[in-house]
């Protein structure tokens, strides 16, 4: 697909839910990642910080759409999606900000690849380290690995094959991409119906790109756009409640991959397996999607104690 013309605003998808002052930084650095005009639609679902409604008062490309409660984040991006039949739009968790160039570094990789339903940055943490945005799509053999393992041992064999991380950043198509931040082919969104809304959070991503690859679109990292993604935040507000809805949404997923009725004692399996991963995380004190960072936020914070007793 052909981008529109640079005339024609972008629309950028957030969804909101209390985002506080990274809301501000979101807006504020999209005015360096392109040149063309943007509209920022805040598909809210239920803040109570104000932030939503200071970020429109401030800034006049912003409008604020409110989806009636805490609805889920695919639905909310399907709300906030309405109305657009074509072209591009980018759908960005609102605790990211934008490099200089990004989002047209993005267009501009689209333009490279018709096929491409999504197109993926670099996305970094705030203290520099890759994130393994762009993944094979999980299955049994690497996906039950990395469920059982990946917490405890994120150097094992199947979550490096699933995660990719080993290899050099280059531009090239993937299984699916982070819904962190994602250029989308609006066509080709809704052409599958868009996010699907039973996945609550979580998964909604990785069920889109299965949906549309099966299809015939690619999905295409491209890590010459980089943007900087702070996450964590709904985790840390309500850790076990994420984690049982990370592993709703993963039994879910696999489980649809297998929803035949000899496939019952495998489905069982699944379901066993995750609930007997999420008690272990939860009696260790780990929320797994989150394990690596947190220790390394641990040692930070240790770190800091120690200069503070110094």
């Amino acid at each position: 697909m052909s981008a529109p013309p640079p005339t024609v605003p972008l629309r950028v998808v957030a969804v909101t839910y209390s985002p506080g002052e990274v809301l501000e930084g979101f807006v504020e650095s999209l005015a360096e990642a392109t040149t063309r005009p943007v509209e920022v639609v805040l598909a809210d679902n239920g803040s109570t910080d104000g932030a939503p409604e200071r970020a429109v008062a401030r800034h006049p490309h912003v409008r604020l759409l409110r989806t009636g409660g805490n609805i889920g984040y695919g639905a909310a991006v399907n709300a906030g999606m309405a109305g657009l039949t074509d072209g591009y739009a980018l759908v960005a968790n609102p605790d990211v900000r934008f490099d200089p160039g990004s989002v047209d570094e993005l267009l501009a990789v689209a333009a490279r690849w018709p096929r491409a339903a999504t197109v993926g940055p670099a996305i970094r943490t705030p203290e520099g380290e890759l994130y393994p945005s762009a993944r094979d799509l999980p299955r049994l053999s690497t996906g039950a690995g990395h469920a059982l393992l990946g917490w405890a041992w994120p150097g094992n064999p199947w979550t490096a094959r699933y995660r990719r991380e080993r290899e050099a950043p280059r531009e090239r198509p993937a299984g699916w991409l982070s819904g962190s931040c994602l250029l989308v082919d609006v066509a080709a969104f809704w052409s599958v119906g868009g996010f699907d809304p039973g996945y609550f959070m979580y998964f909604e991503d990785v069920d889109l790109a299965e949906r549309l690859t099966r299809r015939g679109w690619l999905h295409v990292y491209a890590p010459s756009a980089v943007v900087e993604h702070e996450g964590g935040h709904a985790t840390r507000r309500q850790p076990h409640r994420m984690q049982r809805v990370h592993h709703t949404s993963a039994l879910r997923y696999l489980s649809g991959q297998y929803p035949l009725r000899r496939h019952a004692p495998l489905r069982l399996a699944l379901r066993a397996g995750l609930g007997g991963r999420m008690l272990v995380s939860n009696v260790s004190g780990r929320v797994a999607a989150g394990a690596r960072f947190q220790r390394r936020a641990e040692g930070v914070g240790r770190a800091v104690r120690r200069r503070g007793r110094s």
